[in-house]
């Protein structure tokens, strides 16, 4: 039996692309198509409990009603709470330094994170009124909202 104590152990430099598809399902759809020939955001309401989530989903998260019924929120929002990013990664959207931030849409009563523009570092703060900046070119996707500024 070979003793396999002094071993040393090395990494491996590789590098996977996964190429692959997303359903975003019916209430996804609902909110990417909107958003996309719109410009309009949708929320979903509970009708069991009194909320709005933003983004929409199918299924409300507190009494697991399935929900049906999307209705137009926003597009003015509150900042909830934010990160200031000073380092780069592959999955950010664009390159550091950013603001990343909770956004609870009015009529909403949930927030989504998103990016934060047009305001200075030292200057943004919780509570912050903002509105979304959409893309000129919009594709069907969260991006569409480019970011959200103050008003």
């Amino acid at each position: 039996m070979e003793d396999h104590k002094n071993d040393k152990t090395f990494e491996v430099d590789q590098h996977l692309t996964a190429h692959g598809r997303y359903y975003a399902g019916k209430m996804g759809s609902r909110f990417y198509i909107s958003l996309r020939d719109k410009r309009k955001i949708l929320g979903s309401s509970c009708k069991q409990c009194n909320k709005t989530f933003w983004p929409p989903r199918s299924i409300c998260t507190f009494c697991f009603s399935e929900l049906k019924k999307t209705v137009e929120i926003g597009p003015l929002g509150t900042l909830e709470t934010f990160t200031v990013v000073t380092y780069d990664e592959p999955i950010h959207p664009r390159k550091a330094p950013f603001i990343y931030g909770i956004v609870k849409l009015d009529g909403a009563d949930t927030g989504m994170a998103h990016l934060i523009d047009e305001v200075d570092f030292e200057e943004v703060r919780i509570g912050m009124r903002v509105q979304p900046v959409f893309a000129k070119e919009r594709k069907g996707n969260i991006l569409d909202i480019q970011y959200f500024k103050p008003l």
